[in-house]
């Protein structure tokens, strides 16, 4: 249990920190593709992790547990990787050790029209940080997180045992989670072309995502025992929702200003997002094994709520865009010198009156 502590305070960071820098250096319309560019990997390590722990599953003779080969050997590569990314990842782009002075410049010129602030002070606003506990958007995507994570702690820590529940051996249930990657990935890509290339969709595919998530487990959940394949295409679909997450990201890169309101919104998205996979499988009780009604009631009730906190948020946004432009006009076309100066103010979205939310 400690060294899943220590595991879990090491992977903390990776996403808030890879969205904060992600918002630093694309344009808002530029972000759900980049988001999602980076989070593909662990949609694709679902896929070839069920081969990686399917072959060291058969690697026989040694004085090591197979779970802990497993650790030892993804373990070392991920350490690897981290030395190499903290040399040239940047956390500006005034800190790229791969641009020139010049193109630091026009990476910080290109994203003026953001308005989210993409300078780091080094000093915590606490004024700050209680706006983004006040912002309704935060409590939407946080209560969103929580809820939809209510199933992704299920399907992580028992979906091989759901498999294998199904007829399959254990070493073929690790196998069969590839296609829940595989779907992944699919829904993953197209959420991300049409919210690139159609405008004020990222909380509506959202949604979609969710409901496709929440159809897959009832059909788990409903469907006959015999029925492996349907079973099967219920638990990949399941997963599908987790092509939210780098929506979920590029909404706070685009939609919260302020460096550290943004930071404070992600850290505490985070935390929904980890309480939510710690009371998921909370659900799953061992005496149901391995149907878990229980679990699959939990999941697709969260899967419920996610699409309704959604619905608020989207409420929410439109509300509020639609306000300002009532208070204060449509916003208008402003002079380069004054765009740079609302990136470096610092100030938060509900500070800048020509600040509007994203759809």
């Amino acid at each position: 249990m400690a060294a899943r502590f220590f595991l879990g305070v090491g992977e903390a960071c990776i996403a808030p920190g890879f969205a904060l820098v992600t918002g630093m250096f694309y344009k808002r319309e530029e972000q759900p593709a980049r988001q999602a560019a980076w989070f593909l990997g662990n949609c694709i390590a679902n896929v070839i992790g069920g081969v990686v722990a399917y072959g060291i599953g058969h690697i026989k003779g040694t004085s090591v547990s197979t779970w802990q080969l497993i650790f030892l050997i993804l373990g070392a590569v991920t350490c690897g990787i981290a030395l190499v990314l903290f040399v040239i990842l940047p956390d500006s782009p005034a800190k790229a050790i791969f641009l020139r002075k010049r193109e630091r410049a026009i990476a910080l010129q290109r994203t003026l029209t953001n308005k989210t602030g993409v300078m780091d002070t080094g000093k915590f606003k606490w004024e700050q940080a209680f706006m983004a506990i006040k912002d309704p958007q935060c409590w939407c995507l946080m209560l969103y997180n929580f809820c939809s994570c209510l199933c992704n702690g299920g399907i992580t820590t028992f979906g091989t045992i759901l498999i294998r529940g199904f007829g399959y051996s254990t070493l073929k249930s690790l196998l069969l989670q590839m296609p829940i990657g595989a779907a992944q990935i699919v829904f993953m890509v197209t959420t991300t072309i049409f919210t690139t290339y159609v405008p004020r969709t990222r909380v509506i595919m959202m949604m979609i995502n969710t409901a496709a998530s929440m159809i897959g487990m009832i059909l788990v959940w409903k469907l006959d025992e015999d029925n492996k394949v349907g079973r099967l295409v219920g638990i990949s679909l399941g997963g599908v929702f987790a092509a939210n997450i780098p929506l979920s990201l590029s909404l706070v890169s685009s939609n919260v200003a302020g460096f550290t309101k943004r930071s404070t919104v992600s850290a505490l998205l985070f935390i929904a997002y980890c309480v939510g996979n710690i009371v998921g499988p909370q659900f799953f009780l061992s005496s149901e094994e391995p149907s878990y009604p229980t679990g699959m009631k939990s999941a697709i009730s969260g899967l419920a709520l996610g699409v309704f906190f959604l619905i608020l948020l989207l409420v929410y946004y439109i509300f509020e865009n639609n306000r300002r432009d009532r208070m204060y006009g449509p916003p208008s076309q402003l002079a380069e010198s004054e765009e740079l100066e609302q990136e470096l103010s610092n100030k938060t979205d509900t500070e800048i009156s020509s600040f509007r939310y994203v759809l």
